[in-house]
């Protein structure tokens, strides 16, 4: 089981729901909320787009820092 622990909050803290952001990731509602959960682990490319959108970093999404600003 794989573990997103801010990617809920971000979607919510940017008025989003898991629709919507399946929508831009062009993936089903379904499929999106098996990522937040943590039950599946989220490609890359995907992590590359959530952290463009909620304009932070991929490491941010991972927990591996707690800095949101993404790297210039």
């Amino acid at each position: 089981m794989c573990y997103y622990p801010r990617l809920k909050d971000l979607r919510e803290d940017s008025d989003l729901t898991q629709k919507q952001v399946a929508e831009i990731l062009l993936i089903t509602q379904q499929q999106y909320s098996l990522y937040e959960k943590g039950y599946r682990d989220i490609p890359s490319d995907y992590l590359i787009t959530l952290a463009n959108l909620y304009k932070t970093s991929v490491d941010y999404i991972l927990g591996r820092t707690d800095n949101s600003n993404p790297v210039e």
